[in-house]
């Protein structure tokens, strides 16, 4: 006589535990698939937002410049590509750009005020204006007193006379390190100097206060050292 199993093939013991493990692997395969979708798609900016760029390649003139965004002074210039025009200031010695101004209000004004340790630059496009050098052989002579003054150390002041454009101004020089600077007279403000390069197609015109001309060596190789630094890859 022919013995059959009490548990046949395919009985329904063994059917749900068939079942089971395609549905569990197929819940797998899709929860991989959506955490790797999600990990694709997620955000990767953070509640602050983008960092911004260090430096800002910008062209004046048609020269090319690579300038820190912190020493930008206006907003509006903040952004690359070419610019007419670009203020920008550092501190000195350091030569590095500022830190954010600090918040100061009615009352810690008087405390906030200080001595300017700032060296101001502005980059504009010269249009093939008279450059500084020119001006500087050309024009000045005809409105300088004829005495010349050397205060210390190889630099030589000359005055202008009162009833010229300058007339509240001195011209000091030296030739190493070279130095060319138009500086008003202390009074109710202290003095300022205003000394002049071109680069390229661009003039670059720094401000700085008459007081330095006392370490007038180490103010002029920090001009050579910026414009240096700030001048972008020669084309």
């Amino acid at each position: 006589m022919t013995m059959f199993s009490a548990a046949p093939i395919g009985s329904p013991r063994t059917r749900p535990r068939a079942h089971v493990v395609p549905i569990v692997l197929g819940s797998a395969a899709a929860m991989g698939a959506v955490a790797l979708v999600a990990y694709l798609l997620w955000p990767t900016w953070g509640s602050g937002g983008a960092n911004a760029p260090d430096k800002l390649p910008v062209s004046v003139g048609g020269t090319l410049f690579n300038l820190p965004v912190t020493a930008i002074r206006m907003k509006i210039q903040r952004h690359s590509g070419p610019q007419e025009r670009i203020d920008l200031d550092f501190v000195y010695p350091s030569l590095e750009p500022p830190g954010a101004p600090k918040h100061v209000t009615a009352d810690t004004v008087e405390a906030a005020v200080q001595s300017i340790d700032r060296i101001f630059l502005s980059i504009s496009a010269h249009h093939d204006a008279l450059s500084p050098e020119q001006r500087t052989a050309t024009i000045y002579p005809r409105y300088l007193d004829q005495a010349a003054v050397t205060p210390a150390d190889g630099l030589t002041m000359r005055m202008f006379r009162a009833d010229t454009p300058y007339g509240s101004e001195d011209l000091y020089s030296a030739a190493s390190p070279a130095l060319t600077a138009r500086c008003t007279r202390d009074a109710a403000t202290p003095g300022m100097c205003l000394s002049e390069r071109r680069v390229g197609g661009a003039d670059l015109t720094f401000r700085f206060p008459r007081s330095w001309l006392s370490q007038w060596r180490e103010t002029a190789e920090a001009m050579d050292r910026l414009t240096a630094q700030l001048r972008g890859p020669k084309g």
